[in-house]
């Protein structure tokens, strides 16, 4: 398959956003998607089983398998705080990132960071000899998929970490994705990616979204705000299905945003990198609502053997020092750029490669439209 077919289709078949002829700036790595990182692999395990199971997990090895327990530089960004992501105190002090990251549902992120620290403890138990402090993200699937049912065990999460690959991902209802829902449409997983040129080097910025936030109305592609367009059929705000007998307001949910580059940056850069996320998903519309945890995550794959936390064998040597080549930060706007579009991109690809699903007690998550949406797109 072609980079062109890559970008206008899933590695199933769905269609992407570049497939509806959306307008996007920008020039996405060949599979545009975060695996356009070197090293970096994705995996999935979509668990739907009867009429209430809609879930699952996704894992991102920023390293890949063989590089797990080297850190990366990495930083991380709350925008709003009603949401979880593990793992992000150690990142805080120490600026780094080793082991796979796992995506999943509100309510599983527990077992899912057994199943990390299970599948590290067995494939590098020199690292589980020490400590293990995972990133392990979630939204909410509890609309379509029996949240409370503890469907989501440890080795799903091995299984995902175990499946991650380079190359194309697979989007919408799968992975941590699949029970998810996106401006009151089908919504999961989405990816996408840019390229830098700096100077005589060329660098790749990636996006991997789990998005399931926004309100209908909201909805804007390519500066036009069509979601005002595309009320009909809107059954999470349009019906009173919540156990609580409370109206949900509209927008509730969560985004993860996990951004990746080669290119070679300070932590202190991929937090501003994480920053960005917010106005790559206000594109799409969103203004950031109080009842959606909207967590983003960036992380830089150079400078490898840096940032190294190990435990100290004896008194410092005199070259027991670590050196970091990084991007001037007067040089970081680019990347800031491309961080923005890659993850616009990510959002209505997670969006378009969907298609309309019912779960748990006969609930109704509506595929984006795609022929309307094109309508929209021509009249603007």
């Amino acid at each position: 398959m072609s980079s062109t077919d890559h970008h206008r289709s899933t590695p199933s078949g769905r269609l992407r956003a570049r497939a509806l002829g959306i307008p996007l700036d920008g020039t996405p790595g060949t599979y545009n998607a975060i695996t356009d990182v070197p090293e970096v692999a994705v995996g999935h395990t979509t668990l739907i089983e009867g009429e209430q199971v809609r879930t699952g997990v996704t894992a991102l090895l920023p390293r890949g398998r063989s590089g797990v327990g080297l850190p990366c530089a990495a930083g991380w960004y709350s925008l709003n705080g009603n949401g979880e992501m593990t793992g992000t105190t150690w990142i805080e002090e120490s600026g780094a990132l080793s082991l796979p990251v796992a995506l999943t549902n509100t309510h599983a992120v527990g077992p899912v960071h057994a199943g990390v620290i299970q599948w590290v403890a067995e494939h590098r138990p020199d690292l589980a000899a020490k400590w293990l402090l995972p990133v392990v993200a979630e939204t909410w699937d509890g609309y379509l998929n029996d949240i409370n049912g503890r469907h989501v065990h440890p080795e799903h999460a091995i299984a995902a970490v175990d499946a991650a690959t380079c190359g194309p991902v697979e989007e919408g209802s799968v992975g941590g994705g699949t029970g998810m829902n996106c401006y009151g449409f089908k919504g999961g997983c989405g990816t996408s990616s840019r390229l830098v040129d700096y100077g005589p080097d060329r660098w790749t910025v990636g996006a991997l979204v789990q998005a399931n936030f926004g309100d209908r109305r909201e909805l804007t592609v390519a500066g036009v705000p069509v979601g005002r367009e595309l009320m009909d059929d809107n059954p999470m705000e349009d019906t009173d299905w919540h156990e609580s007998t409370r109206p949900v307001p509209g927008g509730s949910g969560s985004v993860i945003v996990l951004l990746g580059t080669d290119a070679p940056l300070l932590p202190g850069q991929c937090k501003a990198l994480a920053r960005r996320a917010a106005i790559g998903l206000g594109r799409t519309g969103t203004a950031g609502g109080h009842f959606s945890g909207d967590i983003f995550l960036a992380f830089s794959t150079a400078n490898a053997g840096m940032l190294s936390s190990d435990f100290p064998q004896a008194e410092p040597t005199a070259d027991e020092y670590e050196t970091l080549r990084f991007v001037p930060w007067g040089r970081m706007d680019r990347f800031y750029t491309a961080a923005v579009q890659a993850i616009e991109e990510a959002v209505l690809n997670a969006l378009v490669a969907n298609e309309t699903m019912v779960g748990r007690n006969g609930h109704r998550s509506p595929g984006l439209p795609h022929d309307r949406l094109r309508e929209l797109l021509k009249r603007s």
